[in-house]
């Protein structure tokens, strides 16, 4: 295994979400976007241009055969698998109290009035939030079925009708 110069029990592994390359340690759980104290920073940029460049991750964008983008809206409620988010440490909305707040955001996407990338910041109690919504490329199998059927079915720019997961209710907006 190539030296990465990082200390004994760290390792680089690669965000999903941010596409991005961060430090880890499997021992502790500790994960930082910053080499940990003590890391040989000549032996790091050497092993992070051998092994995580686009070059050397040919498929770095996330663009594989078959996968699209898309954005979401995520709403949840007390039967959600987590009914919890980084907005409410507790969900106790009913799913039909779901379902009315997402066919309200859905009206005011449709009106043109906003867009669900913008009302995703403040109102999407997915983490993906922060990105607008943006879960990045994914293929078929990585997803929750009905979502995927859902972000499938959808052309580049379409926003899909309200779509019941077990995560929650969502609209999807395919973006690539």
């Amino acid at each position: 295994m190539a030296d990465s110069g990082l200390p004994a029990g760290w390792e680089v592994r690669h965000s999903n979400s941010k596409n991005l390359p961060y430090y880890f340690n499997p021992a502790t759980k500790e994960s930082r976007w910053e080499p940990p104290a003590e890391t040989d920073t000549e032996k790091l940029k050497v092993y992070m241009a051998q092994h995580h460049t686009p070059a050397a991750r040919p498929d770095a964008s996330g663009q594989g055969e078959g996968k699209i983008r898309c954005s979401h809206l995520l709403v949840k409620h007390r039967d959600s698998r987590r009914p919890s988010s980084w907005r409410e440490a507790e969900i106790t909305r009913s799913k039909e109290e779901a379902i009315e707040i997402l066919k309200r955001h859905e009206q005011r996407i449709q009106s043109g009035e906003t867009t669900l990338g913008d009302l995703a910041v403040s109102e999407s109690d997915c983490s993906s939030a922060r990105k607008k919504g943006d879960l990045g490329f994914f293929g078929r199998g990585e997803m929750q079925k009905e979502f995927e059927n859902a972000a499938f079915a959808l052309q580049p720019g379409q926003v899909s009708e309200i779509v019941e997961t077990a995560s929650g209710v969502h609209l999807i907006e395919r973006v690539q």
